[in-house]
């Protein structure tokens, strides 16, 4: 696994917003976003230049993360979504429902599954048992965020732009019960 030397990057509290009934943070800046994105996109761009490349972005949270690491892509390849849900609040429900499914042949292409964050893993094990039933060459997984110490399962996670600890964040993607996807930068619980 590569992860980013800059793990649980912070910049101090400049202000506390409020989403609903919970307040954050300043966790991650959108220097430091833009930072880890550039460190993913050139890690898949020195990979896996000569494979045959399908990105897969999770829905809805990765749509940001998505949209700025594929405009860093130097890469002949194609993107594709899929919509998986496991959060129910500020917590992972643990069961993962699939929404919308995969209608594309991968058979014999090196997909990369882009994730806003990996936590636990059920969204990702979910997304590779259905991806090893299309007969993928490999699946390779991007996140922005992972969080080490909440994983619970054994699948590689190969490009990660940053650890962060097992709190609660919001922005850039990720949402607190839908609201909080907009901002800019990335924001932790109180």
């Amino acid at each position: 696994m590569q992860i980013s030397e800059k793990s649980y990057i912070c910049y101090p509290v400049s202000q506390i917003i409020r989403i609903k009934d919970k307040e954050f943070k300043p966790y991650i800046s959108t220097s430091n976003i833009s930072l880890a994105v550039a460190a993913v996109a050139e890690q898949i761009n020195q990979e896996l230049k000569n494979e045959d490349v399908v990105f897969l972005a999770v829905l809805n949270g990765s749509f940001m993360f998505a949209s700025d690491l594929m405009k860093q892509i130097q890469l002949p390849c194609t993107i594709s979504f899929i919509k998986l849900a496991s959060y129910h609040g500020t917590s992972s429900s643990g069961t993962v429902n699939e929404l919308v499914g995969l209608t594309e042949d991968l058979t014999d292409k090196t997909v990369v599954i882009i994730e806003d964050i990996v936590d636990t893993g059920n969204t990702l094990e979910k997304l590779t048992l259905i991806l090893n039933q299309k007969k993928v060459k490999q699946i390779k997984v991007a996140t922005l965020l992972f969080k080490p110490d909440a994983y619970k399962k054994n699948y590689p996670v190969h490009y990660a732009g940053m650890k962060i600890k097992n709190e609660f964040v919001v922005g850039y993607g990720l949402d607190y019960d839908g609201f909080g996807r907009n901002l800019k930068e990335i924001y932790v619980i109180v």
